[in-house]
């Protein structure tokens, strides 16, 4: 069985990823509507994918009855409205990260689903990354001992451009740390299989000339005593950052590079370095390292996929509206951190 997909916001990431990965990788979705403004090229979409059906307002992609689920792929700012109109209709949604501005259109957005008996999930695609399952593994397995410390770093240049409404607070709710933060938090309490219970954030805008953050730091405190860095930049040159993702443990390492990010790319390495006694001249040597390869996945086909499996089978999915929730009180906890220059359980 298949899921027939409606894209409401079908240009950006939807355009760019997500349409064309699930038209070449899909294997329980298929795409058979696409929604944006008049403004935007949505005919040119629906053309280049060949897909059925094209329309300029969300009402019509909704009131599509071949359509059984959505993909919002729009601006934060319009999550919560169309996901609501999308429960009344009786269409499953998925939305792009974050679920909205805020905690309490979040909340609003997890009981308007459940109520309207429709599945909800969030669209934090880098789970699905090859060598972040691999990842998960290895902790679970016991590769590195016992973790003690996690960074997940995602940056990007993103100077000042007209009408982009990731450098508007009221459009985007947030800056650099909104718009990837979200994604390495997540990642790591995944890969760790533990929660966040304290942060402590620095924000600040140090390069752009616009009013929210672009440059982001963030330490945790795991519930299974793990700790953690996330450091996200809209201020530094794309090829000046690797986007690494660290795990370390009593008992080694895993160690990959270009991972976080949108492609299926990049390179993971285990790093088994059993040590009991403490070595005065610190001289490394002993230490085993493994490059491990595992078969790439399309990260944007493999969420739909699995939102399409939970649909037909009636279960929850594995990042279901209530962990976009969650992530979205970790979000709004960072930036209390910063506002009142402190930790700050959650």
């Amino acid at each position: 069985m298949s899921i027939a997909w409606g894209v409401i916001g079908a240009t950006g990431i939807a355009r760019r990823r997500t349409i064309p990965e699930v038209f070449k990788h899909g294997r329980k979705s298929h795409i058979v509507a696409v929604q944006a403004p008049p403004d935007q090229p949505v005919e040119e979409v629906r053309a280049e994918f060949g897909i059925p059906r094209a329309y300029i307002d969300v009402q019509g992609i909704l009131e599509d009855p071949e359509v059984q689920a959505v993909y919002l792929a729009t601006p934060v700012y319009m999550h919560a409205e169309e996901a609501l109109a999308a429960a009344r209709a009786g269409k499953h949604v998925l939305v792009e990260k974050p679920l909205g501005l805020n905690v309490a259109q979040a909340e609003e957005m997890v009981a308007a689903c459940k109520q309207a008996g429709v599945l909800l999930g969030a669209a934090y695609m880098m789970r699905f990354h090859a060598c972040h399952q691999e990842a998960k593994r290895l902790v679970a397995e016991d590769r590195i001992g016992q973790p003690v410390m996690g960074r997940a770093q995602l940056s990007c240049w993103y100077p000042p451009m007209p009408g982009a409404w990731r450098q508007d607070e009221e459009l985007g709710g947030g800056g650099a740390f909104m718009d990837m933060g979200c994604h390495c938090l997540d990642l790591l309490e995944y890969i760790l299989d533990a929660r966040v219970t304290e942060v402590t954030a620095m924000m600040d805008t140090l390069v752009q000339d616009y009013a929210v953050d672009d440059a982001a730091v963030i330490t945790a405190r795991f519930d299974n005593g793990t700790l953690g860095v996330v450091d996200n930049y809209f201020c530094i040159p794309d090829d000046a950052v690797e986007n690494r993702l660290e795990i370390y443990g009593s008992g080694g390492a895993i160690l990959a590079a270009g991972t976080i990010g949108q492609a299926a790319t990049g390179s993971l390495d285990l790093v088994s370095s059993p040590q009991s006694d403490y070595a005065a001249q610190q001289e490394r040597g002993s230490t085993s390292r493994e490059t491990i390869t595992p078969e790439p996945v399309s990260l944007y086909a493999a969420e739909m996929d699995h939102m399409s499996e939970c649909i037909e089978k009636g279960i929850v999915p594995m990042i279901s509206g209530e962990e976009g929730l969650w992530n979205q009180r970790l979000m709004a906890a960072c930036y209390e951190s910063t506002r009142v220059g402190k930790a700050v359980e959650v």
